[in-house]
């Protein structure tokens, strides 16, 4: 099976994993709130995994930004086990991000031009960042328009903010899988790597949304 065979199989499988836990929830079962944990404990673990692969020379000569970056998903472990409780919230992160990452990889390589830190990822130009957060925040205020049929101005701040993150969370991500020489953080969603490959556009758009909640 090819990679991009491979990609479309496990993201359907996961797109049929939120719709069960939307029914999970219509059924008064807080599906999203232990989803949305399971899948950032599975990041934790994957992280100290990793670390625990990481030859010890490097792991002692980065051993602050690994640790931060360890805590900093503890952090998300409780973001996520508040903002679970609000399952059109969550959907709405899910939204945004996956229509960032869309547009940003689709206009990216339609557009092409100037590489945002190419020692990071070499396939992330400007325009894609540019067309991400557009996308992003139209998915955002299509979703507001959908759900209450009138146009909601703090949706369209909040896909800019979401959008722009997410992206940035990816970054983090990537520098953090420099650090340690990896290519992918693991291997459990054949296609897209590792969850933390997967779902690294929530490491600041998560808390974010927590911390505007609270």
């Amino acid at each position: 099976m090819s990679n991009t065979m491979q990609r479309v199989v496990v993201g359907l499988i996961m797109s049929l994993v939120v719709v069960l836990a939307a029914v999970g929830e219509y059924f008064g079962l807080p599906a999203v709130k232990y989803l949305s944990m399971f899948i950032v404990l599975g990041m934790i673990i994957e992280m100290i995994v990793c670390i625990s692969h990481t030859p010890k020379d490097t792991v002692k000569k980065n051993w602050w930004n690994f640790g931060a970056f360890l805590m900093w998903l503890f952090i998300m472990l409780t973001a996520a086990s508040y903002v679970g409780t609000r399952p059109w919230i969550m959907l709405l992160l899910l939204l945004i991000i996956a229509c960032a990452d869309i547009g940003a990889w689709f206009f990216g390589r339609l557009i092409g031009g100037d590489k945002m830190w190419e020692n990071l990822s070499a396939h992330k130009t400007w325009s894609g960042q540019i067309a991400g957060i557009i996308c992003g925040t139209l998915a955002s205020v299509m979703y507001g328009l959908l759900g209450t049929d009138m146009f909601m101005p703090q949706l369209l701040w909040i896909g800019i903010s979401i959008s722009l993150l997410s992206q940035y969370g990816d970054l983090t991500a990537s520098w953090i899988k420099r650090k340690m020489g990896l290519k992918d953080f693991g291997r459990i969603l054949p296609g897209h790597g590792g969850l933390l490959d997967r779902f690294d556009g929530w490491i600041y758009a998560l808390p974010l949304i927590w911390l505007v909640m609270l």
